[in-house]
């Protein structure tokens, strides 16, 4: 389980950073910030990267889980 939450924490902080470096915008954190207008103006770039971190972060997690579990069932 601890090697599972590892994984997690290094794919959200890598989409995360990665969401925050890069000047295009990136699914799905540009269509939150979109959706919430001048009300999230200030904190867009952080509302992209958070939003864009555990989009991105938790399906990559899945994937991980179900390769692992598959493995291990071998």
């Amino acid at each position: 389980m601890m090697k599972g939450t590892i994984i997690l924490a290094a794919f959200f902080m890598t989409f995360a950073f990665a969401s925050m470096l890069i000047p295009s915008p990136m699914f799905p954190g540009s269509i939150l910030c979109a959706t919430l207008g001048d009300v999230a103006s200030r904190f867009s770039g952080l509302l992209n990267a958070l939003a864009n971190g555990i989009f991105y972060g938790a399906i990559l997690w899945m994937f991980f889980v179900a390769i692992s579990r598959g493995f291990e069932e071998k």
